[in-house]
């Protein structure tokens, strides 16, 4: 079983907590965090795209020239998919991307990340992530102190809106609870700071 140091917000180790195996010990399975991350940016595609087809284009009602005679190519219409201003062949339509991904799925690429982060060293476990008042730049002294460089996703137990206010100005820093973790968000954290009941719970959860 991993143990990781427990610090408070200065920075000082305050204690040692011992990770669980069954959330933070597994052996990463890379084909089905690969699975989650494709899944949450189809989710987040917006569909949104779209062109007209030669159908929908406007003008083009008269053939341009007769069939023969002309030494020009037979045209029927001046909004045919060669023609400037003509239709695209094979028009993107709004369409919706996304598509739900099997539970057991989600949860196992969601214990590898964790348990990848573990085996790197990645995890900080901080013994209470508070804040008296809504000060980003003591959120950023406090991330200073645990050595949270770069980007970092600190979880809390549940949404604290202080905290989350504190630390939406800091590039690469961004916050979530401990019931609502995102493989692709955690994937793309270089540190996880992590509240101590935050942690309990998400192993009361995911194990």
């Amino acid at each position: 079983m991993p143990n990781v140091e427990v610090l408070n917000m200065s920075g000082a180790k305050v204690g040692e907590v011992t990770l669980s195996d069954a959330v933070f010990g597994i052996e990463p399975n890379g084909a089905v965090v690969h699975e989650a991350v494709k899944n949450h940016l189809a989710n987040c595609r917006q569909g949104t795209q779209s062109a007209l087809t030669r159908a929908e284009v406007s003008g083009g009602g008269r053939k341009p020239w007769r069939q023969k005679g002309t030494g020009h190519a037979r045209q029927g219409s001046t909004r045919s998919p060669q023609w400037t201003h003509g239709g695209i062949v094979f028009a993107p339509k709004p369409r919706d991307y996304s598509y739900v991904l099997n539970k057991k799925i989600k949860r196992l690429a969601l214990k590898s990340v964790l348990s990848a982060k573990a085996a790197d060293g990645e995890i900080i476990v901080v013994d209470s992530i508070k804040m008296d008042a809504i000060k980003t730049a003591d959120f950023r002294k406090f991330l200073d102190a645990v050595k949270a460089d770069g980007k970092s996703m600190v979880i809390v137990p549940e949404k604290d809106d202080v905290v989350v206010k504190s630390a939406r100005n800091l590039p690469g820093v961004s916050t979530t609870t401990a019931t609502i973790l995102s493989v692709y968000d955690i994937l793309n954290a270089k540190k996880l700071v992590i509240d101590q009941t935050a942690l309990a719970k998400i192993e009361e959860v995911f194990a």
